[in-house]
């Protein structure tokens, strides 16, 4: 996934579930030739690598574009949330730059794989 731009900054939104959070939204693309991402597009994104940024930045999706989703062919729209500030700003840093997985072999020799970020 390539981070283009981000938009807004982040900003406390009260009282979503049973804690207040913070959100801030990224746009990325599809990179349908990646490992993990075959088949993947707005509408339809792929577990690997998107997981692995939720799991890694301790985030979670808390908006969906879906006019601005279902308009494009690689460009996916989020907004993410987390009840930490510092979770969001850590985010952040992903703009301007690429997360993706590429394959490897685990421990046992099974297949793998590791993220990259640049």
């Amino acid at each position: 996934m390539k981070r283009e731009f981000t938009w807004g900054p982040p900003y406390w939104q009260p009282g979503f579930g049973q804690e207040d959070i913070y959100v801030t939204s990224l746009s990325f693309e599809m990179e349908p030739d990646q490992y993990g991402e075959e088949g993947g597009c707005p509408q339809d994104i792929t577990q690997i690598p998107f997981e692995d940024i939720l799991d890694h930045y301790s985030v979670y999706v808390t908006g969906f574009y879906g006019e601005l989703n279902q308009a494009s062919a690689l460009t996916c729209y989020q907004e993410f949330g987390s009840s930490s500030i510092q979770d969001i700003r850590n985010l952040r840093t992903l703009a301007g730059k690429r997360f993706y997985a590429v394959p490897c072999n685990g421990e046992d020799g099974g297949p793998e794989y590791k993220i990259i970020i640049e």
